[in-house]
């Protein structure tokens, strides 16, 4: 079984302080190509921002993002998953909750965010994997 240490091991980490505001958070998100991230503050995990929330919590509402606080915005104490956890037990946990991006810790450590795409993604390459493998 692979687990998530193993999905995420050769991917930068990016996250966001709080303090930031929701503008510079977007723009980020924007220049790396990723839709969520881990929200730190004073170095532990204190919530996670999507583009989702961008949408609905910000732009929607007609909050003005250059003034708007990550923090204010952010989903707060998100749940997490320890790096060793499986892939399965991780998409398990994503459908049952209905999350599209999960933290994933060592500890009190953040280690990356895994997304739901990048469970299926993976998921997807190990059935091919297996069918090719049959096939020979």
């Amino acid at each position: 079984m692979t687990t998530l240490r193993e999905l995420v091991k050769d991917r930068k980490l990016y996250s966001v302080e709080a303090t930031r505001t929701v503008l510079e958070a977007a723009r980020f998100m924007m220049e790396h190509n990723i839709g969520a991230l881990p929200v730190m503050r004073d170095g532990a995990l204190t919530g996670i921002l999507s583009e989702r929330d961008i949408m609905n919590r910000v732009v929607a509402v007609g909050r003005t993002p250059g003034t708007t606080a990550v923090s204010e915005v952010m989903t707060a104490n998100p749940r997490a998953v320890p790096a060793d956890e499986t892939i399965d037990e991780c998409l398990f946990i994503m459908r049952e909750f209905g999350f599209r991006h999960l933290p994933i810790v060592d500890g009190k450590d953040l280690k990356g965010l895994v997304s739901l795409r990048d469970v299926l993604m993976h998921q997807a390459a190990e059935i091919e994997r297996r069918a090719r493998k049959a096939a020979s």
